[in-house]
């Protein structure tokens, strides 16, 4: 419930956020097994890809952090009143930053919006298990039709 009270506000200085997220709210990382955080967003980060993704990467690398990344793509090019970002980049370009960024981190990439979803990790995952079980299901078949051959 508490996230419905939530207002949208702040900028897209990832950095900031992410140092805020890891260095103070994770003062006690030690204490957990595994931790995950949860990047909502529309836009692309201000700072360059390979800057964020090599801090990204050092900040997750000493204990078990993933950063995970849910891309909510509005409208081409502006925000909700038409004004276009500080840092503007194409859905696709925006995309392959998360995408990059989330690979240093060891998450996952979920890309959506009103049409529906563009591209997930986990449902890229869940087909590759569906594929698996597809081509076990048809070696078994042929197995059992090889034996009945062989009676």
């Amino acid at each position: 419930r508490w996230v419905l009270s939530l207002e949208c506000k702040g900028s897209r200085n990832f950095m900031s956020a992410l140092r805020r997220a890891v260095e103070v709210d994770f003062k006690d990382k030690d204490k957990h097994k595994s931790q995950g955080l949860y990047l909502l967003t529309t836009g692309i980060p201000d700072q360059e890809t390979h800057t964020v993704s090599a801090y990204v990467a050092e900040a997750c690398g000493g204990f078990d952090l993933q950063l995970h990344v849910c891309l909510f793509s509005v409208t081409e090019g502006t925000d909700s009143s038409g004004i276009i970002p500080a840092h503007y980049a194409s859905p696709r370009e925006t995309a392959n930053a998360f995408k990059e960024i989330v690979q240093a981190a060891n998450g996952s990439f979920h890309w959506f919006g009103e049409a529906g979803i563009f591209e997930s990790d986990d449902i890229t995952c869940i087909i590759s298990e569906m594929e698996k079980a597809k081509n076990y299901s048809q070696k078994c078949a042929f197995l059992v039709e090889s034996l009945k051959q062989r009676s």
